[in-house]
């Protein structure tokens, strides 16, 4: 397992999120340590995607701490969080679908803030895009539009990859091909935050793991303590 650095690279401390006046969050603490691959899982509507969009500035948290290498990021735009290298990867992959593989790649490599991973690194990590290049984003599958979000986002210069549910609506061979791509990510030294409902994808790349239920953690551990406390899966997870 990747040991945690004293000082996390990515740390939410005593985060309240809201939409309108429902209490989503509530003071959600989680860290996470350069280049380790951290879980958070949860049943459906317990505020997963809430706490990604809460790091990137898609909802302010109105109480807590955001912070990416000790600087505070909460109440900072979502452009201004963007350019300080973390890449929201939705679930809904969010590509252009009017244009080729390449197009998508070109673009997020316009404007990145600075270079990030080369072409041909891409191309060596998701050899199946080199084959698609001249295919738009809505030619090409499920999984295959998944892999072009993630390498859009290497290409920026990604400091923290947050995946929202990357295997949502796969099938279980192309879930497989997803989970190999995030583990080579995470071996090339990638700092990743993977929110998936799909638990034995999670825990099978996961480093540490956070369960949230109703807005709070309620649970930290390592994916092999999580697989063999059947109260905690039985009760957070209705495994």
């Amino acid at each position: 397992m990747t040991a945690i650095a004293t000082a996390p690279l990515l740390a939410l401390e005593g985060v309240d999120s809201y939409y309108g006046e429902n209490h989503i969050l509530k003071s959600v603490s989680l860290t996470i340590g350069a280049g380790e691959t951290v879980a958070l899982l949860g049943r459906n509507g317990v505020g997963k995607t809430t706490t990604l969009k809460s790091i990137v500035g898609w909802v302010q948290p109105r109480n807590g701490s955001v912070k990416l290498a000790g600087e505070e990021l909460a109440g900072r735009d979502m452009m201004s969080i963007a350019r300080k290298g973390i890449a929201l990867v939705p679930e809904e992959r969010r590509i252009f679908t009017n244009l080729t593989v390449a197009e998508n790649l070109r673009i997020a490599q316009i404007t990145a803030r600075k270079p990030g991973w080369p072409l041909a690194r891409v191309y060596e990590r998701f050899p199946r895009l080199r084959e698609r290049l001249a295919n738009k984003g809505d030619e090409i599958s499920g999984g295959e539009k998944q892999m072009l979000a993630i390498a859009r986002a290497l290409v920026q210069d990604t400091r923290v990859l947050l995946l929202d549910e990357p295997t949502e609506g796969l099938a279980p061979l192309i879930v497989r091909e997803v989970e190999a791509v995030i583990r080579e990510i995470k071996d090339a030294g990638m700092t990743i935050l993977l929110v998936e409902q799909n638990l034995y994808s999670a825990l099978g790349v996961a480093d540490r793991c956070y369960i949230l239920d109703q807005g709070e953690i309620v649970y930290e551990g390592t994916p092999e303590n999580l697989r063999t406390n059947e109260e905690v899966l039985r009760r957070y997870l209705h495994v």
